[in-house]
């Protein structure tokens, strides 16, 4: 019964035109902004840890490694950080932290003294070394302290 159902439903979709296929870009995967951690927990002092606990995501769902040397990461401030020779791996996250720390193959800090992420809105922009914005993500919230991209 159930699949005569899902063998309708594709008939259904097929016959009103509407494509059930992956877009090639979805296919193909891609580097993008996968989460914004925008509101860091407690009060804003401006500890390392609470500056830390301020990030933005980055997946990789391309079937290969992908170095993002000179691919940029900025907000609706034009903070910039720029990564340096760092490969994201294939299916893999790296979390950019706003805070000072030592560089992993998961985790990446710009070094900053202070935050960069708005508590309420702001756009982050990620682009290729070339200058190609790959992805944008915003948020325009107080009721989360984060958002899926």
């Amino acid at each position: 019964m159930l699949r005569a159902r899902t063998l309708a439903a594709v008939t259904a979709a097929a016959a009103s035109g509407v494509l059930l296929l992956p877009s090639q870009a979805q296919a193909a995967g891609s580097v993008h902004l996968y989460k914004i951690y925008y509101d860091s927990p407690g009060t804003d002092r401006g500890g390392n840890t609470s500056i830390n606990a301020e990030y933005v995501q980055i997946r990789n769902t391309t079937g290969a490694a992908v170095n993002l040397r000179g691919w940029t990461v900025t907000d609706a401030a034009n903070h910039k950080y720029t990564f340096g020779n760092f490969v994201l791996g294939k299916g893999k996250i790296v979390t950019l932290r706003t805070g000072r720390g030592t560089n992993t193959s998961a985790n990446v800090y710009q070094n900053r003294g202070w935050y960069v992420w708005n508590n309420d809105k702001d756009t982050a922009t990620l682009r290729k070394a070339n200058g190609t914005r790959a992805d944008v993500c915003s948020y325009n919230s107080t009721r989360y302290d984060y958002v899926w991209c």
